[in-house]
């Protein structure tokens, strides 16, 4: 593996596999990397020829009053994961390298950033979707790999690359989860002894809701009550929002029906520590198709 922090020096490598004919993936990150990381790099390195890590902080995702300072950070020990999942080029620039002055263009997804997250972070997925058309311009075209478990922000970032014409693929892979089922999140780490184990009632209300539907409700409402009823028994953790939309528009509905695909989504505090998580359906008949347990392989009933 090698490192680079050069713009220029990471599009000619791209460039030069593809003059060799050569497959391009590519897995954006922030760093800290845990196993849903790898999993991503995994994926490109079992489809690809040349993978590209980019490992980058983006301050204008972060708000005001939000944790870029904090952010945890191991830039040795994402190195060696790295190279360990079969990585050849770790992006890794500097804030000025990718920001060398007050940027007066930026990327805006309407729509699909509305709501969710994107209700209490009005500026993330601005600096989300600014940063990732900066990627996608140097690293050119490829595969990217990204994680369901910031569901929205795939949702918009597949937006944007079909809305500019960028010949970019955008995958999305399957979350990542600890034993006791929490999502792997690099924010887990600001988790106090006390609410690591709390946190774990996320996971426990997206199979609530999942075995609600599976029960035979098809009234959105109550199966997000039953989601919102798991969270509420404890009492570590404070409910931000719990949603059930449509996967691919992120759009709001009642009831549902066959052949949709749906995310039931929440967003909850542990203490000053904000965790999200999802969990995507669709019914098919008498069956539920779903993917919550992780791992690269749904659960199928």
């Amino acid at each position: 593996m090698i490192t680079i922090e050069r713009i220029g020096a990471l599009r000619e490598q791209c460039d030069d596999a593809r003059r060799r004919e050569c497959s391009v993936g590519f897995v954006p990150t922030m760093g800290f990397f845990h196993d849903g990381h790898v999993s991503l790099m995994e994926a490109a390195r079992s489809a690809h020829d040349l993978v590209v890590v980019s490992l980058f902080v983006n301050p204008t995702q972060f708000g005001p009053t939000e944790d870029l300072d904090a952010y945890p950070r191991d830039a040795e020990g994402d190195a060696r994961r790295a190279a360990a999942a079969g990585v050849d080029v770790l992006f890794a620039p500097l804030i000025e390298e990718m920001y060398p002055r007050p940027m007066l263009t930026s990327v805006r997804v309407e729509g699909v950033t509305d709501g969710l997250c994107g209700a209490s972070r009005p500026h993330h997925f601005g600096g989300v979707a600014t940063v990732v058309t900066k990627l996608f311009s140097i690293v050119g075209p490829c595969t990217a790999y990204f994680g369901k478990k910031d569901y929205q922000q795939l949702v918009v970032v597949r937006r944007l690359a079909a809305d500019l014409d960028i010949p970019v693929e955008v995958v999305g892979c399957s979350i990542v989860r600890e034993p006791d089922g929490l999502a792997m999140s690099s924010r887990n780490a600001y988790l106090s002894s006390d609410e690591r184990p709390a946190a774990a009632v996320l996971y426990r209300a997206l199979e609530g809701a999942i075995k609600n539907v599976m029960s035979g409700e098809r009234n959105v409402a109550r199966v997000r009550d039953a989601a919102v009823e798991i969270v509420s028994t404890e009492p570590l953790m404070s409910l931000e929002y719990a949603e059930v939309v449509r996967g691919d528009d992120l759009a709001s509905v009642t009831q549902l029906e066959n052949g949709v695909e749906y995310v039931i989504a929440l967003a909850a505090r542990a203490g000053a520590t904000r965790l999200i998580d999802n969990a995507t359906f669709q019914i098919d008949g008498h069956d539920i198709h779903f993917d919550l347990y992780g791992f690269g392989t749904p659960r199928e009933t």
